[in-house]
């Protein structure tokens, strides 16, 4: 039966395994094709961004691109250019959902296992799908696979079977993924704290007290109320991503900022420029703090 059988996502460098289809296939020949996955997917690093393994019952498709490969396992029948149609799909998938640094520091095996679900609609779609209803991104692939057709592999190449046989794959240098902290605080970055949560605090009171006032007498100070409070809450999550890692920092650091900056701007009349000014300033401090403290990548201690 031509289908899908079993799909994953793993990072190229050190074929750390990101997230995967679940199987219920034990049979012998699934099995042994799961083990040579494994094996080859520590090694594509080695290798152009599209390949296939081919065996007599089962093939491996593998796809590259930038920091992640999409790997499948499908019947030998199944199409060449039907399963590089779902690799792509499901790469595009992963990279719209995940950033490159999230990526990069995964440091457990299925450290996005939720991402299952996305693989097993696919994984679905594509079984039942025909080529009539594939049509352009069939004809897209088939152009692509032509001017640059993937590399051939075997299943029983001698350099899989060595790397199975030696409890690693072959030629690899197997390392350490490392931990990562954020630097230390600086006294600069403690007084845009301090800033950042002061000015937080008259934001909430003001937008408290102009809240009362609202709802008792005047309705059209609703959007007042909100562009204090909006603040405060970019306010908390500036010191946040100062104190702790975030994937997208800066962009969240912008939009944050930009934030600040627009509401206050509204709130011209209910502030002076110079409370203004002192309000965008604190942003501003608080979000150059954000972009220069950056990782810092500690060694793991060793022979203890």
């Amino acid at each position: 039966m031509s289908m899908i059988f079993f799909a994953c996502v793993v990072r190229v460098r050190d074929g750390l395994p990101l997230s995967a289809s679940t199987d219920f296939h034990f049979n012998r020949d699934f099995l042994e094709c799961r083990k040579r996955l494994k094996a080859l997917s520590s090694i594509l690093a080695q290798y152009p961004s599209r390949g296939t393994a081919k065996g007599r019952d089962l093939s491996i498709h593998f796809l590259s691109s930038g920091d992640i490969a999409c790997m499948a396992i499908c019947s030998s029948t199944y199409s060449t250019i039907m399963a590089f149609c779902f690799l792509e799909e499901l790469q595009w998938e992963f990279a719209a959902s995940y950033d490159t640094t999230s990526i990069g520091l995964a440091s457990r095996p299925y450290a996005f296992l939720e991402f299952d679900n996305v693989i097993q609609k696919l994984k679905h779609h594509f079984n039942r799908v025909s080529r009539s209803q594939m049509k352009a991104n069939w004809e897209k692939i088939e152009e692509e696979l032509k001017f640059r057709p993937p590399v051939q592999l075997k299943l029983e190449d001698t350099e899989l079977m060595n790397g199975m046989t030696n409890g690693g794959p072959a030629g690899v240098h197997v390392e350490v993924v490392p931990t990562y902290r954020m630097q230390p605080v600086t006294p600069l970055g403690i007084l845009s704290l301090v800033l950042n949560i002061m000015c937080g605090a008259l934001n909430l009171i003001r937008g408290v007290h102009l809240a009362e006032h609202s709802f008792q007498e005047d309705h059209e100070g609703i959007g007042n109320v909100i562009a204090f409070l909006l603040p405060f809450l970019a306010c908390v999550f500036q010191c946040y991503l100062y104190l702790f890692y975030s994937s997208a920092r800066k962009v969240k650091t912008f939009v944050l900022f930009f934030s600040v900056c627009l509401c206050n701007i509204y709130l011209y009349g209910l502030r002076n420029l110079w409370q203004i000014a002192f309000h965008i300033g604190v942003a501003a401090l608080s979000s150059y703090q954000i972009l220069t403290r950056q990782l810092m990548e500690k060694q793991p201690d060793c022979g203890v």
